[in-house]
């Protein structure tokens, strides 16, 4: 099975595809660039694993929270391929990937990207059990829902930053921070890999990115309203 993933949830762009014997990823932290080489770097990342979107069986990427700009290239590129090779796509939570190379060691895990704003796009979650659903939330909120925890593992490209903030706010828990992200196209292809085992639903035609909040353009727009 030959699968392609990619992760443009933030400004780091990473990519991946699967296949039976390779499994190939890259990296690039290139800012709001994303939009230069998004597709040239698709087109070389299935080259490399000698194969062409046509041989593609299914693709996936983090469908959002996120920056604005990256979820729609991500987006556009993988239902491009859908439109012209009929590769259905799974999108995938931003903060689920973020935080899935770390849910088996039986710590309360809080995922987070910075949101902009003094705000935070996260999820707390303890084993099985949902503290704080995903959402667009004020560091005040999130601080709150660690009440009665003991420790807490945070997770995502912005972990380091809500944790010092968390410290400086809140004594009694332990805040723990791993020393480097895990791979996230790791995490994309497992996930996509349980759905398709499972029989879920792919992306529909109208589906698009989760944005958690309205863009910059359309707050603009209500408030001449």
């Amino acid at each position: 099975m030959n699968i392609l993933v990619l992760d443009c949830a933030v400004t780091k762009l990473s990519i991946a595809v699967k296949t039976e014997d390779k499994f190939i990823s890259q990296t690039y932290d290139i800012g709001m660039r994303q939009s230069e080489i998004l597709v040239p770097t698709i087109d070389e990342i299935l080259s490399k694993a000698g194969i062409t979107a046509a041989d593609l069986n299914y693709s996936a990427l983090t469908i959002g929270p996120g920056s604005f700009t990256g979820l729609r290239l991500g987006i556009s590129a993988l239902k491009a391929i859908e439109l012209a090779y009929n590769v259905p796509v799974y999108g995938i939570s931003s903060l689920t990937i973020y935080s899935y190379a770390y849910k088996d060691l039986g710590l309360p895990i809080l995922a987070c990207i910075d949101a902009n704003k003094d705000k935070f796009y996260a999820c707390l979650s303890d084993q099985n059990s949902l503290i704080l659903e995903e959402g667009d939330y004020e560091v005040e909120e999130i601080i709150s829902k660690l009440n009665g925890l003991s420790k807490v593992l945070l997770a995502g490209p912005d972990a380091q930053k809500l944790a010092d903030i968390i410290k400086e706010n809140k004594n009694d828990i332990e805040v723990l921070t791993t020393r480097a992200s895990a791979m996230t196209t790791e995490a994309l292809v497992a996930i996509t890999e349980d759905k398709i085992s499972k029989g879920e639903a792919t992306l529909k035609d109208f589906d698009g990115p989760v944005y958690l909040r309205a863009s910059e353009a359309e707050l603009a727009l209500k408030s001449k309203n």
